[in-house]
């Protein structure tokens, strides 16, 4: 494209797409102080973390790296998770391909028992058959389902089958990455779940 990187991911999808906080480096859109801290780095910064990206090697990369330091609001992301779930198609515009949304989020190598899309994340292989302790995300999700888990703490993931996209936005490392809680609890997906289980008790009264 000639452009760099994050330059076109700003100006063919985040602004037409009404994204107004997302992107790398949030100080550039006048973001940092809404964006809570991360973690009190006493290895390579030795300063408190905040609207900086977490990660070391992106954080080497000048903020601006393909593995890390996205910075928004859940508003934002949900805008671009419906997009995806509407196979790349937003307010009458087609950002990406339907086939190309499909094959992103489609499992890549099943017979390797690998469960992994192309840049997401899927759900278990034999996810239904898993209890919630033991299942990932939460059970009841769709095979079609998709997202990503941050080491932060976050979490977004998208059900196209059941027209459900989950936000879930947290500091887990602060004040140190040794907080585990997240993990140990299984919050992320435990929350999740609820809504499937909301819709199961729809379904009943339905009938």
């Amino acid at each position: 494209t000639g452009m760099p990187y994050e330059q076109y991911l700003e100006e063919q999808f985040y602004k037409p797409l009404g994204m107004k906080t997302f992107g790398f480096l949030p100080s550039t859109k006048n973001f940092s102080n809404n964006i809570v801290p991360t973690e009190i780095d006493t290895l390579y910064r030795h300063t408190l973390t905040q609207g900086w990206v977490h990660d070391e090697n992106a954080s080497l990369l000048g903020g601006i790296s393909g593995n890390a330091g996205l910075f928004g609001t859940a508003q934002d992301l949900a805008i671009i998770m419906q997009m995806y779930v509407q196979g790349g198609l937003y307010n009458g515009k087609q950002y990406l391909s339907k086939n190309t949304v499909q094959e992103f989020t489609s499992v890549q190598y099943p017979a390797n028992d690998n469960r992994r899309g192309l840049g997401f994340d899927k759900p278990y292989l034999k996810n239904d058959q898993f209890t919630l302790a033991n299942a990932y995300p939460a059970p009841e999700v769709s095979a079609t389902s998709f997202g990503h888990s941050g080491f932060t703490g976050t979490f977004v993931w998208a059900d196209p089958e059941h027209q459900l996209v989950y936000i879930f936005l947290s500091n887990r490392v602060f004040p140190t990455r040794e907080n585990r809680n997240i993990y140990d609890l299984n919050i992320r997906p435990a929350i999740q779940q609820i809504f499937y289980s909301a819709f199961d008790r729809s379904k009943q009264h339905d009938h």
